[in-house]
């Protein structure tokens, strides 16, 4: 089992930055990919951006990249999201998920994640 523990959410206007944290309870082959998935109430969960641990390869959802990245600090179990030039439309809960594997193309399904964080709110105003 592996508990992960999100952090840094809160309000933002327009053009602000945030930069969300998970923390896991442990790094290990259970936690091989660690993504960013964010939703809003009565919409889908979507993809934001996801880390392979072990070769720190990243990938992002095709309308987010260049704000968003994902980095990691293997010491301390723990992945962030660094969030620049905020929208309205970035308002959502995010959510770090883990999953052992998965790969370029299919890191986005919701489906082969196990374990998920209890999520945490980002809220951008205009």
């Amino acid at each position: 089992q592996v508990q992960l523990v999100e952090s840094g959410g809160g309000s933002v206007q327009t053009g602000g930055s945030l930069t969300l944290s998970c923390t896991a309870s442990r790094y290990a082959s259970s936690t091989g990919c660690m993504a960013w998935f964010r939703q809003n109430p009565g919409k889908e969960r979507e993809g934001v951006a996801v880390i392979f641990t072990s070769a720190g390869s990243t990938y992002y959802a095709d309308s987010l990249k260049g704000r968003f990245t994902i980095s990691q600090d293997k010491a301390n179990k723990r992945v962030f999201l660094q969030m620049n030039s905020l929208k309205p439309e970035d308002t959502a809960i995010y959510y770090c998920a883990a999953t052992t594997f998965c790969s370029g193309d299919s890191w986005q399904q919701i489906q082969l994640y196990p374990y998920w964080g209890q999520g945490t709110q980002v809220t951008v105003s205009s």
